[in-house]
């Protein structure tokens, strides 16, 4: 793992991103820094945009920081592992938790899907586009996951590559060690990490998920999870048996 500044303030900034560059701040990001951080001019933070990496920056100003100016490269950038959080969307602040560790947890790609008990008739992208980069911003990520479209389930399993790998988080299926389960599952093509809504699938939903090319029933243990709890933990399984908490090489 690189080395990481825990204590630089960090700050997305969607330009291209090289040395000896000036970056206009906005009002919101202004303020955030003057105000909420106490910096100043002449203070040093860590900058990204999801696509050149992290770079060091200065801050610029007389009496609030409007400007900085690019310095130095500190980290490379990285990939994500090709995982797709899919998930029926929550209310509101529960909602935004579930996102913020989907990308703590290193997902790639949110994708909602609406069910037949699908609690919100509504998502709003853009608020989920704010909390991936509020996560990504206080984690240290430099690649930002993308933000997919809500899509009825159907059409998602409709359009999804088959040879994809289909974790499909069961609370009917027999128990057995999850973790294992995964690791005897090879997915070299990506993962779909299927969350259910709270009342669950349809019996015509779980049918036609059951049909799908490639699927793993994953049981998540005897006891009924919540929906976002349910998220952290499959995702923690598949990073530590299939993603990039193993080892490399």
């Amino acid at each position: 793992m690189p080395d990481y500044d825990f204590r630089a303030p960090r700050l997305f900034v969607d330009v291209p991103l090289q040395a000896g560059q000036t970056v206009a701040l906005d009002r919101n990001q202004s303020n955030y820094l003057g105000n909420v951080l106490r910096l100043k001019a002449g203070d040093t933070i860590l900058v990204f945009n999801g696509r050149d990496g992290e770079w060091q920056a200065e801050l610029n100003g007389r009496k609030r920081a409007d400007t900085l100016t690019i310095h130095r490269q500190t980290r490379p950038q990285d990939r994500l592992p090709d995982i797709a959080y899919v998930f029926a969307p929550l209310k509101h602040a529960r909602l935004d938790y579930m996102v913020q560790k989907a990308v703590e947890m290193g997902a790639s790609r949110l994708q909602p899907v609406l069910t037949r008990y699908t609690q919100v008739s509504r998502v709003n992208s853009e608020r989920m586009r704010a909390n991936v980069v509020e996560a990504a911003e206080q984690c240290g990520i430099t690649a930002l996951a993308e933000v997919a479209d809500p899509v009825p389930l159907e059409r998602f399993l409709t359009d999804r590559v088959d040879n994809r790998l289909l974790v499909f988080c069961d609370e009917t299926a027999d128990l057995g060690d999850p973790l294992q389960a995964l690791q005897q599952g090879a997915a070299t093509d990506g993962i779909d990490v299927l969350i259910g809504p709270e009342g669950g699938f349809a019996e015509e939903e779980r049918m036609l998920l059951l049909r799908q090319s490639r699927i793993m029933r994953l049981s998540l243990g005897p006891r009924i999870l919540r929906a976002d709890t349910t998220g952290v933990a499959a995702l923690a399984l598949v990073q530590a048996a299939l993603g990039d908490w193993r080892p490399k090489g």
